[in-house]
């Protein structure tokens, strides 16, 4: 028997709060959604105009992609909007946070998108409410089977030649073996163990541009787990091209040590 331990970090992302919703990435094939639907989507903008998604999985803290802020303007240029679906409504809903910091992970390889993922902490913590709520992490055990429907959203393209959509958009997308996508018809062995396949093989819903960094979430016990984050992909919708997501259960303990590890530096 093998047993999965979680290091013991004196930071902690414990919340009753978290993967919930109120009751009340780039994406095509996918359909509008609802104000509080996903409430821990983000829109990371810089200089006033959305670039990529993140989610909340603490009140100053953002997950992303590496490839969207690697090579980062300066930390004045961003800003985090949260609490919002639709980009023609920017004022009247959603809430603007300032970034204090990013860090996206040392291994980032921006040939392979290998380990595509960052961090923002943000100038003061988010106040949460019906429509901005932190999406919980995965256990350090959660192994979800192939087949399993997670959900997708974003403000990316709905078709590659098109301009991005004002409204947040969502697609359901099942999980896909490594062995599948790795084979010789598909990403021909670019899928590594820091990477996971999400979608249809026939194409037609798929995440897209201006999705990267967003969530891909799956519910389990009736809680909402951030499984990946909007990665790559050949092309948009292609058959045999579904959608790559960083694999965060196999990125916690760099999630968990460099929140410690920032939060330590700034006592003194």
């Amino acid at each position: 028997m093998i047993l999965f331990l979680k290091p013991e970090y004196n930071f902690t992302l414990t919340s009753a709060e978290c993967g919930s919703r109120s009751k009340s990435s780039r994406i095509i094939g996918g359909r509008d959604v609802a104000l509080g639907r996903w409430p821990w989507q983000v829109s990371l903008y810089v200089h006033n105009k959305h670039v990529c998604g993140g989610s909340i999985i603490a009140q100053q803290w953002i997950v992303t992609a590496a490839h969207c802020v690697h090579k980062s303007p300066q930390l004045s240029s961003w800003s985090i909007l949260s609490g919002m679906v639709s980009h023609s409504a920017v004022r009247q809903q959603a809430s603007s946070s300032a970034v204090k910091k990013i860090i996206y992970h040392q291994k980032y390889d921006d040939r392979t998108h290998d380990y595509d993922i960052a961090l923002m902490k943000l100038e003061k913590p988010i106040n949460y409410s019906d429509s901005i709520r932190p999406v919980c992490l995965p256990q350090y055990e959660q192994d979800l089977p192939t087949g399993s429907e997670c959900w997708v959203s974003g403000w990316g393209h709905t078709h590659p030649d098109n301009n991005m959509p004002r409204s947040l958009k969502e697609a359901m997308v099942p999980l896909i073996s490594t062995k599948k996508c790795n084979s010789s018809c598909i990403y021909d062995g670019d899928i590594t163990p820091r990477m996971l396949c999400a979608g249809y093989l026939d194409g037609k819903v798929d995440a897209c541009q201006g999705d990267s960094g967003g969530p891909l979430v799956c519910q389990t016990d009736y809680t909402w787990r951030l499984v990946g984050v909007v990665s790559w992909g050949m092309g948009c919708a292609e058959p045999n091209r579904p959608g790559v997501y960083t694999k965060i259960v196999s990125f916690l303990d760099w999630i968990y040590k460099s929140m410690e590890v920032i939060s330590c530096w700034e006592v003194f």
